[in-house]
């Protein structure tokens, strides 16, 4: 596929609020025709469609059956993310996936077979790796400006989300599965180093919910580096954004504190009625989405693939089964001894 090439791509599903960005991202893009979204919430869907002139597809397989359809992003409740993208896979179509990638190993493991054996792309949308400010630290970092890194402490804080997020059904975890495996992702690639075991606190301090809303993970990594997240909606409604992702990198030579959302401004509105967060800098989901048209073009490999977002996802659910064991757990027991 050459560079004036038209890459086609649809969205199918917007249950996550991602959806909508990259929706809107794609459909801006030079080199991109959208052609459509499947979603079965026809009020929630046709209206973004139609203002792009895109179709709308009430049933996925409709969308998936278009010969001429190279893509496709998968933004819906993380239960139903494996289902769609091995559907998509054995449609020939390239895969991007909101994270977590699956809620299960054996699904996630299922959706990257099915990518390798028919011969497409699952990259999993991690879009914190293309921050400024994470880019800059870990370009540091591969120059050893901090020397051997000893430990790393993040947090990934937010405001409770709602809706289906809360949902066990739908989403398959609280805020451990919905907030590890952004900062899991960056410190995996940061370290160039696999999680060996896992020990997590869990609970629900914050709201009646029926799943946790905060969490300690630590991580104590192959290479032997210790590392320990706050994964937590913990911040009040009216908390500008919806996490803070943040990185504490120590060395034997110095230490990086990393800002993940440092490009911003602080407005305080009185219509909103609450402090916003501004954005001047880069948009990092753009940045992903351009890594992506451009695997999908050049038949590349996934900058971020489907084995980088089972990974991540499966410290997520070490940190379950350590909480139900009350005890630190060895990710083979998660991944099993082959992974």
């Amino acid at each position: 596929m050459s560079e004036q090439t038209k890459v086609n791509i649809g969205v199918i599903s917007l249950a996550h609020s991602h959806g909508r960005s990259y929706f809107r991202e794609l459909a801006s893009m030079p080199g991109v025709e959208i052609a459509g979204i499947a979603d079965s919430d026809k009020l929630r869907a046709q209206p973004l469609a139609d203002s792009h002139g895109a179709s709308y597809y009430e049933d996925y397989r409709e969308l998936l059956a278009r010969p001429e359809l190279d893509a496709v992003v998968i933004c819906s409740e993380n239960i139903h993310h494996a289902q769609l993208a091995i559907h998509a896979a054995r449609a020939g179509k390239h895969i991007l996936c909101e994270k977590p990638l699956g809620t299960t190993v054996p699904q996630m493991q299922a959706m990257i077979a099915a990518s390798e054996e028919n011969g497409v792309l699952l990259m999993t949308a991690f879009p914190c790796r293309y921050l400024p400010a994470v880019v800059q630290a870990k370009e540091a970092v591969d120059r050893g400006a901090v020397g051997d890194i000893l430990a790393i402490k993040g947090t990934n804080r937010g405001s409770m989300p709602g809706g289906w997020f809360v949902d066990p059904a739908l989403s398959g975890g609280g805020a451990v599965l919905d907030h590890t495996v952004h900062v899991m992702d960056l410190m995996r690639w940061f370290l160039g180093s696999e999680p060996a075991r896992v020990y997590a606190e869990m609970g629900t301090l914050f709201h009646d919910l029926p799943v946790e809303d905060s969490g300690m993970v630590h991580v104590t990594f192959e290479s032997g580096v210790i590392a320990v997240l706050d994964t937590s909606w913990s911040r009040s409604k009216s908390f500008p954004f919806w996490g803070d992702v943040t990185m504490e990198i120590i060395g034997t030579e110095g230490v990086i504190s990393v800002d993940a959302f440092g490009q911003k401004n602080e407005v305080y509105s009185d219509e909103a009625g609450k402090a916003q967060w501004s954005h001047w800098g880069d948009r990092m989901d753009r940045y992903m989405l351009l890594d992506f048209v451009r695997a999908v073009r050049e038949r590349g490999q996934a900058p971020i693939s489907g084995e980088d977002g089972m990974r991540s996802a499966a410290v997520a659910l070490a940190a379950y089964e350590s909480v139900r064991r009350k005890a630190s757990v060895d990710m083979k027991d998660i991944l099993g001894p082959t992974v």
